[in-house]
């Protein structure tokens, strides 16, 4: 799965999150530009994408990324392990 899509699905869980529907993240979005984004929500977002995309994060790797685009990257390198040892990629399921 590519940046961009990754990117798409990431906007689609922070909508539902942070329940902000007009909400548009980019590469360079981050907790201090969205409102609800607290350390609750933040969480919350970490739980969704980990359903989401069936992945798992390590404790460390939960507050490690500084933006919405090293989340997205944290994301694809985490799905392109998976693909490698399982042969299998994409996505359980995201609203958009």
């Amino acid at each position: 799965m590519d940046h961009l899509r990754i990117l798409f699905s990431v906007n689609g869980l922070m909508k539902d999150v942070f329940d902000e529907e007009d909400l548009v993240a980019t590469n360079e979005t981050t907790a201090d530009d969205v409102a609800d984004w607290d350390s609750t929500n933040h969480i919350r977002l970490i739980m969704a994408i980990e359903e989401a995309f069936e992945i798992r994060f390590a404790p460390e790797e939960i507050t490690a990324p500084e933006n919405v685009g090293e989340l997205v990257a944290l994301i694809s390198s985490k799905l392109a392990a998976r693909s490698d040892v399982s042969g299998a990629g994409g996505m359980h399921s995201a609203r958009s």
